[in-house]
């Protein structure tokens, strides 16, 4: 990335959810950075930490959840002085939250745009409600914005539109309208959690076609939140790979998908839809995630991992920088001096090879 201004940072952040069952440890010294302009996917199987961690971003968290320790640093020019200004989201109050970031600074679109709208208003006083409230800006000001933005996301006949109900609307329409009304605060940030899954393939390449180009027209910084790689492949910069509340692999999209160092992202890249191989099987990662209610001694993925140390089993790796890379890191013993040399699954190197040379996989 050509701008490096570091707009969000995240450091050792661990979050637990007090349950009957005990305490659930979800996220587990979670570190990572996002600068102006940049896309960053956290991807991962459900239950990894994900969304635990951008919702913690917002301050949208559980009542059960708890913030064990870290930070979440949030930095923009102030508009009125242009001086650089610097929060930490962690120590905000829920009233600072919702008056000063939520929807303002940051904002999120949700995975189901149903539950995410309310049924017994219209579009249109939904979308101009933020900017009433953050900007107070007049019903007629609102109005205008609101009209705008909907014809920013592809919403044809506008005015006619801004009456109807979300129950009018087909699921795209209503995810663009989601869209729409994250952006009626011009945030600096947008967290996407799963923008596309609840719609089918033609509409799920709109929906991510026009994030991507309202982010070029407005600068936007991108988080998105999935745990389908093929999304990930056409929108992100870089990729964080999450595993049982931490992040296992973290990189360029072209490291990740090229280079790919640690099990388990070997396992997601495998577990893709393959168009290039005869096999009639889709591979699979063996056993189940771990119960992050009991305590998890050495690497998560061990019991899972074919080509577990002994020392996995006993001691959570550290993050390893991948040689000759600035961005590459790998938490795993394998990337030690000292283990021995593990190769990739050779369909794996097959369909990285066909994916080199721009074959659909």
């Amino acid at each position: 990335m050509e701008n490096r201004e570091l707009i969000l940072s995240i450091k050792d952040l661990q979050i637990s959810f007090k349950t009957d069952s005990g305490t659930v440890s979800a996220v587990r010294g979670v570190n990572f950075e996002l600068h102006k302009g940049e896309t960053v996917a956290i991807v991962g199987e459900s239950g990894s930490g994900k969304s635990v961690t951008t919702k913690a971003v917002m301050g949208l968290l559980a009542s059960n959840a708890k913030i064990e320790q870290g930070s979440i640093y949030y930095t923009w020019n102030d508009f009125h002085t242009g001086e650089k200004k610097e929060v930490d989201l962690v120590k905000l109050s829920e009233e600072e939250l919702q008056k000063e970031i939520r929807g303002q600074k940051i904002a999120m679109v949700f995975q189901d745009p149903m539950t995410s709208l309310d049924p017994t208003m219209t579009i249109g006083k939904q979308i101009m409600e933020p900017m009433i409230y953050h900007y107070k800006k007049s019903k007629k000001e609102a109005y205008e914005k609101a009209v705008e933005l909907l014809q920013l996301v592809g919403i044809t006949d506008a005015e006619r539109r801004m009456k109807n109900y979300p129950h009018q609307l087909s699921g795209g329409m209503r995810q663009r309208i989601v869209i729409a009304i994250a952006l009626s605060c011009d945030p600096y940030v947008l967290i996407c959690d799963e923008p596309t899954t609840a719609l089918d393939v033609t509409i799920q390449a709109k929906i991510l076609k026009l994030i991507q180009d309202i982010q070029k027209k407005k600068d936007l910084s991108v988080i998105y939140i999935t745990h389908d790689l093929g999304v990930v492949a056409k929108v992100a910069d870089h990729i964080n790979v999450m595993y049982a509340g931490k992040i296992v692999e973290t990189g360029t999209t072209e490291e990740i998908f090229y280079d790919p160092r640690h099990p388990y992202t070997w396992g997601l890249l495998s577990s893709m839809p393959d168009l290039t191989t005869n096999s009639d099987e889709l591979y699979t990662i063996p056993g189940t995630p771990p119960n992050l209610v009991k305590e998890i001694k050495g690497d998560a993925f061990a019991r899972r991992n074919q080509y577990a140390l002994n020392i996995d089993y006993r001691i959570d790796p550290p993050m390893f920088d991948v040689k000759g890379s600035d961005t590459h890191k790998v938490a795993s013993w394998l990337m030690h001096e000292k283990a021995p040399k593990v190769e990739m699954p050779e369909t794996l190197k097959q369909r990285i090879e066909a994916m080199k040379r721009g074959e659909e996989v």
